[in-house]
């Protein structure tokens, strides 16, 4: 029974085409995540907070990508490289990635959208990619194009200069589009692609062949997606091979100190300082961090290396205790996208990339999948409704790169970038987003994020059938329908979030600075049940039936947040939050300022929802001070607060997440 449940949980990873073989399943089988999300074709989101969103991205940024990829020459890279036109390649040695992602982005629609337009662009560009492909599966086009002055930094010949080029990380997005696209269509054109590459890689590098690692992380994962599909186990274990390399320099070009590639010579920045197993602190450049701590998880969990998984969860601890956001952001030094020194959290200068936002949302999720623990979803939590999502407009074409948690006025979102690799990254993870509501196992299911929408899957040889309704994360109410065809013992675990029990992230770096927010009340069938929280999650386990129905209520008043003493920057300052959401002033809404105002510990808050504002959003008012310079009091002013993932929707002005506090 066991290894038939197993077998259900891998082969709900991939999807086929009724008409096309699938290639073979991985050898091992057997490991694999104990936990799989339910897949995000399986869940229909029907709220009003998501699922416009989730449109917007659909209709608007998804082509939106393909539109800027075609005006700034990235495909058109493509179209030189293959010999369909003539001159010389264009922008960055990394474009090419920004057109794989954008295929990955696109795919994931098309599975939950079918579009044969969507579908004939995709098939377009495979086209394209292949015809650029050289003969023995490498594909750079910066290289390809004019292979004796490629673009900056690409390294005077092939793989010479891993640590700048990007010509791993291009194709660790390459090979994750192949997947996203074979899952969508069951068609093999862009998986066929992928291997040639993967092949090629496997033939030049790895023990007794050509040292080197990616500068930046990211075919790690790409590699492990391409051995779930082909169970090739060459490919999982040249991304452990790639992992083990950093630590151990082979070389490279290294440049002066008044070259734009200087921050290369910087072993932290490229987290080559210590071999992977053996580092404890997170530094460097923040999303190459995080990419490279979700691939070391998959290599553990994957390949039985549990020894990197320990590695992993290691710097997650010191991520959440000592480098992380309120919103969830990380990478706080602006000047080379990085950690900065421990308790090092500037809120003006702020760098927290979109992109950095993503790849911590994607750790935290496999940290789930691997412990199922409650913790790693109250992290997941705080991003996406805060850091990630503030990183693209309530438009779908405007994007923030970095995102500050204050601002004078200056900063506005932007329609592109020179380096465009955020807006796709959102633009792929909004367009997963379902697959982060619920998950199963052989013998629970979790419900991790309460969202207005419907699950159906399979489960224990039966189908499943949730149905979640609620205004979350506005309001507190949730009521949870359980409809399994047959009757059926399991445990639903219900996750208590973090926030319900006082503590904003999973340690003391941030604290609530008024008392409890009230008892978490759960209803079954409509009796109140006892709320015992384990690692997270109130487990109900029973003989569940169709039409068992679990009401869940979240109190959720305004809270005061204050940061650790550490944090020199938020010494004497609060922010504000209600529920998962964290808020912040804007000067429009606050007599033209933001960042000289005040909150005494007396102000009551109230909070009402205004479907008129910001697409529909909470706001949070109340008695405030303007301040100057020196904390003297100006004038009262009455507080108007936003969430923080919707500023700068309407203009440039001031912003503070963090306002002074009165005490």
């Amino acid at each position: 029974m066991r290894k038939s449940l197993l077998s259900c949980l891998m082969a709900s990873i991939l999807v086929f085409s009724a008409c096309e073989k699938p290639p073979a399943r991985p050898e091992r089988a057997g490991n694999d995540y104990p936990i799989q999300p339910v897949n995000f074709w399986e869940v229909k989101v029907t709220d009003e907070f998501w699922a416009p969103r989730m449109e917007t991205n659909r209709l608007v940024t998804v082509p939106y990508l393909f539109r800027m990829n075609e005006e700034t020459g990235r495909v058109d890279n493509f179209r030189i490289a293959a010999g369909l036109k003539t001159g010389k390649h264009t922008g960055k040695r990394y474009n090419d990635s920004d057109v794989y992602k954008a295929i990955e982005a696109a795919a994931y629609t098309l599975k939950t959208n079918p579009d044969p337009v969507l579908k004939q662009q995709i098939d377009d560009l495979v086209a394209l990619i292949g015809r650029a492909q050289e003969p023995d599966g490498y594909l750079f086009t910066t290289r390809t194009i004019d292979p004796k002055n490629p673009a900056p930094g690409s390294g005077r010949e092939r793989w010479s200069n891993l640590r700048v080029s990007h010509e791993l990380y291009n194709l660790g997005h390459l090979y994750e589009a192949a997947v996203a696209y074979y899952q969508a269509s069951g068609e093999r054109n862009l998986l066929d692609i992928a291997i040639k590459s993967a092949d090629l890689l496997v033939r030049t590098f790895g023990p007794g062949k050509r040292p080197g690692f990616p500068g930046h992380q990211e075919v790690e994962i790409g590699l492990v997606k391409l051995f779930r599909v082909t169970g090739n186990k060459s490919y999982l274990e040249l991304a452990r091979f790639f992992l083990d390399e950093r630590g151990n320099y082979h070389g490279g070009e290294v440049y002066p100190t008044t070259s734009p590639f200087h921050i290369y010579n910087s072993e932290e920045y490229l987290q080559n300082h210590k071999p992977v197993l053996e580092q404890t602190e997170a530094v460097g450049h923040a999303v190459r961090a995080a990419y490279m701590y979700s691939g070391m998880l998959d290599v553990a969990v994957l390949g039985g290396y549990p020894e990197y998984a320990r590695a992993s969860r290691t710097l997650w601890e010191n991520v959440v205790r000592k480098k992380i956001y309120l919103t969830g952001g990380i990478g706080s030094t602006g000047e080379y996208e990085a950690f900065g020194p421990e308790y090092d959290l500037p809120n003006e200068q702020a760098y927290a990339e979109t992109c950095a936002a993503v790849g911590n949302a994607f750790w935290n999720q496999r940290l789930f999948q691997m412990e199922g623990d409650g913790r790693y979803v109250d992290v997941l939590e705080r991003i996406i409704y805060n850091g990630l999502l503030s990183g693209v407009g309530l438009t779908g074409d405007r994007f923030f790169y970095q995102n500050p948690l204050a601002s004078r006025g200056k900063y506005e979102r932007s329609s592109w970038f020179e380096v465009a690799c955020c807006p796709a990254n959102a633009a792929r993870f909004l367009a997963t987003f379902p697959q982060y509501i619920y998950a199963r196992s052989l013998e629970e299911v979790y419900v991790n994020l309460y969202v207005n929408s419907s699950a159906s899957f399979e489960f224990q040889n039966t189908r499943l059938e949730i149905i979640q309704e609620t205004k979350y994360p506005w309001l507190g109410q949730v009521k949870i329908g359980v409809n399994p065809s047959r009757v059926r013992e399991f445990a639903l675990c219900l996750r208590i979030p973090g926030w319900a029990q006082g503590q904003p992230v999973p340690s003391d770096l941030y604290r609530y600075l008024d008392g409890e927010a009230g008892q978490v009340v759960v209803r079954l069938n409509r009796k109140t049940i006892p709320v015992e929280v384990d690692r997270g999650y109130l487990r109900i386990k029973r003989r569940w039936v169709r039409g068992d129905v679990v009401e869940i209520l979240f109190p959720m008043p305004v809270r005061r947040v204050v940061a650790n003493p550490q944090v020199a920057e938020n010494r004497g300052r609060v922010a504000i939050e209600r529920g998962p959401v964290v808020f912040c002033a804007e000067g429009r809404d606050n007599g033209g300022t933001a960042l000289n105002l005040a909150v005494p510990d007396s102000t009551r808050f109230q909070q009402w929802y205004r479907n008129d504002l910001l697409g529909g959003v909470t706001v949070i008012t109340g008695g405030g001070l303007a301040v100057d310079d020196r904390g003297n009091e100006v004038r009262k002013q009455n507080l108007f607060l936003i969430p923080y993932s919707v500023w700068a929707n309407r203009g440039a002005w001031e912003m503070a997440v963090w306002l002074l506090r009165k005490e």
